[in-house]
């Protein structure tokens, strides 16, 4: 394209998504277009970009040609998707679906004539047949015959007008998304886009490679987590996954892609304390907004940022075979980690669809040693739940808040949610119940003192917890039981015996940390009082 006023050229580049790196909310893409320069153009476009925050455009390049970056600015271009060839390819579907429906209605019409006639049939014959029973021309066994004949064939034609009835239903479903969606592109809302205008001055002829990057919202990761405990060693199977969903309009094929802890959106100053005001009602008014586009030059600072890529976890896994079989290789994610930011690149390029639906790709996977503690709470529940005492590593990678799936022994046990976890962090893994560890509450005495003592009525309980290790293992054990609160000053209640013995806590907590060792048997006794006035009726003792 020539200026015919200033005889200077513009050209319009062809680019490609060569890399995207995904933030909580936004991603970054850079894209890549090789121009020839004849030395007379002035400014280079690139058009069809989605809605992007033109703030954040960054341009760059190199080529066999010195180039000036002069600057850059955008254009918002408003245009309506073409539709006669949808519009065209609906009506044949709809078209196709009615010519079915028509000749289930045929079938269903016809269905409606045999049984008619059926129906006449039985009345003609009613009389005739039973004069004929009554004279004996004819045998009962002649006569069931055709009764079963006209049963049969009435309820044969009923059934299948009936399943001709229930494909119509569903055509007339498959018609009305059809014409709703006709409905909707015949009435097309105006597509935006963006262009950019790249100011050059070129020094002469040569290859030019122009980059830019821009961000862009619509596009988001949330991490994923497998863990995987087994019962015969002392470390997590931790498998960090990455769930990238986009809708931004482009496609990310064949590309580079990072997943970033970083959070640009967040900018990188501190928020600032503005007045906090208070006042008498005011009638409420009426406001006006004004909005308003106008376009402005960017500057162009130096190359844009650095990216990566993901890939898909997948797994191979067979004992049932005398072969020897190659298991597949998952590839993970290049980790690196600059101040409190952590990147993951992959090294081969990954393909993300804009369609809005979440795809999931591995980062890493990593085992980290852990010690297990088991803890119960017999009052609500008679078995004990394992918990992994865990540690990243002091050079290990943030773990973000997601969803972990947890498996024992590639048995799936249920979900937890991880939390923020940095490098060198403790942290605990709930891991479910834990079967092989019995625990029984018994009731062992229940005693309302027959004498008032000090005009107070007293009712003593006792309590035995058994704990059996079925284990091949040793355990630690936390076994928490809790006696009433009393909310009353005049109700007293009191802790007298414990066994193994130990110092109530807040808010009646009792709390023992006990070893077992393998098949051992552990008793755990405590008695309480409670005292109260007699006039008084006190609620909630019912334990």
């Amino acid at each position: 394209m020539v200026n015919p006023e200033t005889n200077y050229e513009t050209k319009i580049v062809d680019t490609q998504i060569k890399a995207v790196t995904v933030y909580a909310d936004k991603a970054l893409v850079s894209r890549r277009g090789i121009v020839s320069l004849t030395g007379q153009e002035r400014s280079l476009v690139i058009t069809a970009l989605p809605m992007i925050e033109t703030e954040s455009v960054r341009v760059s390049g190199n080529g066999s040609v010195a180039v000036r970056l002069l600057g850059v600015s955008s254009d918002r271009i408003f245009t309506t998707e073409p539709v006669a060839e949808r519009v065209a390819q609906y009506h044949r579907q709809i078209q196709q679906i009615e010519a079915e429906k028509r000749n289930l209605q045929a079938q269903v019409d016809a269905f409606a004539l045999q049984s008619s006639f059926i129906a006449g049939l039985r009345e003609k014959t009613e009389d005739p047949f039973a004069q004929s029973l009554a004279r004996k021309n004819l045998s009962l066994s002649e006569t069931l015959d055709f009764l079963n004949f006209l049963g049969s064939q009435y309820s044969e034609y009923a059934i299948a007008s009936g399943e001709c009835k229930s494909q119509q239903q569903e055509l007339d479903k498959q018609l009305q998304v059809l014409y709703a969606s006709l409905q909707k592109i015949q009435t097309p809302l105006p597509k935006e886009s963006v262009s950019l205008i790249v100011a050059i001055e070129p020094v002469g002829a040569g290859e030019f490679e122009l980059e830019v990057s821009y961000l862009v919202n619509s596009a988001s990761w949330n991490p994923l987590y497998d863990l995987r405990v087994s019962s015969t060693s002392d470390t997590v199977h931790l498998g960090y996954l990455a769930e990238i969903t986009q809708n931004t309009g482009e496609d990310w094929i064949n590309v580079d892609i990072t997943c970033s802890t970083a959070k640009p959106g967040l900018g990188t100053l501190p928020p600032k304390l503005q007045p906090w005001y208070i006042d008498v009602p005011h009638p409420a008014a009426q406001l006006m907004t004004t909005r308003r586009v106008r376009q402005r030059p960017m500057s162009i600072p130096a190359a844009p940022m650095a990216i990566a890529g993901a890939a898909e976890d997948s797994y191979n896994e067979s004992d049932e075979t005398e072969e020897t079989l190659i298991a597949a290789e998952t590839v993970v994610a290049e980790v690196s980690k600059q101040g409190s930011v952590v990147t993951f690149k992959l090294s081969v390029g990954g393909n993300i669809p804009s369609d809005g639906s979440p795809h999931k790709t591995t980062i890493f996977n990593d085992d980290y040693p852990c010690n297990f503690d088991y803890i119960a709470m017999p009052r609500l529940v008679s078995f004990a739940y394992l918990q992994a005492n865990v540690k990243n590593s002091v050079n290990g990678a943030t773990l973000l808040p997601g969803k972990a799936n947890i498996f024992r022994d590639n048995i799936f046990v249920g979900t937890t949610q991880l939390d923020n976890i940095v490098a060198g962090q403790e942290f605990k893994l709930n891991l479910g119940i834990e079967e092989n560890l019995k625990i029984v509450r018994e009731l062992v005495e229940r005693q309302v003192d027959k004498k008032l003592i000090g005009n107070q009525r007293r009712i003593t309980y006792s309590y035995r917890l058994i704990i059996t290790n079925l284990l091949n293992s040793e355990v630690n054990l936390k076994l928490t039981e809790q006696l009433p609160v009393s909310r009353n000053e005049q109700i007293k209640v009191r802790l007298i015996r414990s066994n193994p013995q130990i110092q109530l806590g807040e808010m009646g907590i009792l709390e023992w940390l006990l070893t077992l060792a393998p098949e051992e048997r552990r008793e755990v006794y405590y008695q309480f009082t409670v005292e109260h006035p007699p006039e008084l009726t006190v609620v909630g003792l019912d334990i």
